[in-house]
This record gives C-alpha cells, sequence and structure tokens, in this order.
C-alpha cells in the first residue's frame, strides 16, 4: 500500500516552499536537543552498530548528517524528492546518501532491504503525521528493513501534543511563524493515540526492547521567549 497522492503532494508542497537554511522548519532543531539525545537511548540496545543506518523521514537531512558522524553508512530517506533535494544540497560533501522512499510500499522497503541487509533505523515524528490507512504498512516498511539483526528507534509525538499544537494553532495572532506552513499544506501532526503504536508495532512483528517519554524540541518560541516542546513518547523495537 503506497502512500495517497494527497497526501504525497502536501509533502512536496511543503518542502518546495520550506527556506533552506536549517531550523527554518518547525521540527528542524539543532541535533544536539534532538537525535544526540535520542542516541543516547538508542545506541546501548544495538546489537549490531556497524549495520547500515536508515534516517526514515530525513526531511533536509538535518539529523541525518549528524547520524553520519556516528556511523559507517547512513541513508537518508524521504517520501518527498523536494525533501531529498533539500538534503543533497544540504550536504556537498556528501557525509550520507539520500533517496526518495515510500516506506510503506512494500516493493520500495524490499528493494530498499535487499541493497543495504539488514539496517538500524532511526524514524521521528513520521508516524503521526501519515495518513491513518497508511500507519500500518509504515511500520510493516520498518520491519522489513531490520529484518532480523537491526532495530529501530522510534519516537512520536505523544497524544497530549494534540491540544499543544491547536493551542499554538488558536492563538490570539494565530499560529506561530514555522508552524503555520504545516497546517497550510494540509499536514495534521499529532494524529496518532498513544495506545495505537504498539498495536502497529506488534501486528509488523515488532516487540519493544526499550521505551520512554522526552519533550521534543521544536525551532519556534513562545512569545516569553521560551523555546516550544512537545510531548513524546521513544520505543526502541526489533524483529520478534
Amino acid at each position: 500500500m503506497s502512500v495517497t497522492s494527497r497526501y504525497r503532494e502536501a509533502w512536496e508542497g511543503f518542502w518546495r516552499e520550506a527556506p533552506g537554511e536549517q531550523g527554518a522548519v518547525f521540527w528542524d532543531a539543532e541535533p544536539a536537543l534532538t537525535v544526540g539525545l535520542h542516541l543516547a537511548l538508542f545506541e546501548p540496545h544495538l546489537t549490531a552498530p556497524t549495520l547500515p543506518l536508515v534516517d526514515l523521514g530525513c526531511g533536509n537531512g538535518t539529523q541525518t548528517r549528524f547520524l553520519a558522524g556516528r556511523f559507517p553508512q547512513v541513508v537518508g530517506a524521504d517520501l518527498s524528492g523536494a525533501a531529498i533535494d533539500h538534503a543533497r544540497q544540504a550536504d556537498p560533501a556528501g557525509l550520507a546518501t539520500y533517496r526518495v522512499l515510500d516506506a510503506g510500499e512494500k516493493d520500495e522497503a524490499q528493494t530498499l532491504h535487499a541493497e543495504l541487509g539488514d539496517a538500524n533505523v532511526y524514524m521521528r515524528g513520521v508516524l503521526h503525521q501519515a495518513e491513518p490507512d497508511d500507519r500500518q504498512a509504515l511500520v510493516d516498511g520498518i520491519a522489513t528493513l531490520v529484518g532480523s539483526r537491526g532495530r529501530a528507534f522510534l519516537v512520536e509525538l505523544a497524544e497530549a501534543a494534540k491540544s499543544v499544537l491547536l493551542g499554538l494553532a488558536q492563538g490570539p495572532a494565530g499560529p506561530p511563524p514555522k508552524l503555520a506552513p504545516v497546517f497550510r499544506h494540509g499536514i495534521a501532526p499529532g494524529e496518532v493515540a498513544d495506545d495505537a503504536v504498539p498495536a502497529y508495532l506488534r501486528a509488523a512483528g515488532l516487540e519493544v526492547v526499550a521505551s520512554g517519554e522526552l519533550p521534543l524540541a521544536t525551532t519556534e518560541y513562545t512569545p516569553d521567549g521560551t523555546r516550544i516542546e512537545l510531548p513524546s513518547k521513544w520505543v526502541v523495537v526489533s524483529r520478534v
């Protein structure tokens, strides 16, 4: 099952419009506040750290480049060709490789697995932005990529993040400048119920190795200068 054309076009439109500089997108926080914190949780559970690592939903590649300095082979993959263009332009040294990938399309996930073999996977905030009918297929794709030896670190907005986002969007001045394009392009973050994620994992044949909660940093600030952080939940998973 591949993603709907409406969803794909929403992301293409978003990334075509997005500025090129790091930090201009709502969730494009500096790696020290995002993937750096996540790696401290993920790395102790890697049983095969030399496997290729796939940054799934890599966007403009900010986190991918950080990962490329810590793993021998890193692939940034995203549904949006415009996002991959941003990622490649921001990585002239070719620290990582990048490709357009619909991980919810069984053939595409299998093709990447055939090329890389088993891989470790990092995915931040992708499932909650996917269409409901595409979420199980996306998690199935992750299971294909990790195979029997890889592990995946998935971090998603908690259910409680939805009310925070709606509060920001409905403020007197409207949504903050970096959040406004997300809504304008029809992308609806924070739409996955907390108890839905374990069900997707079980159905894909994945088991939770470790889990926890951690605020997810954004690049936006409140009027008093406080960085906006959203409640999130993380899991490390492997094949059963």
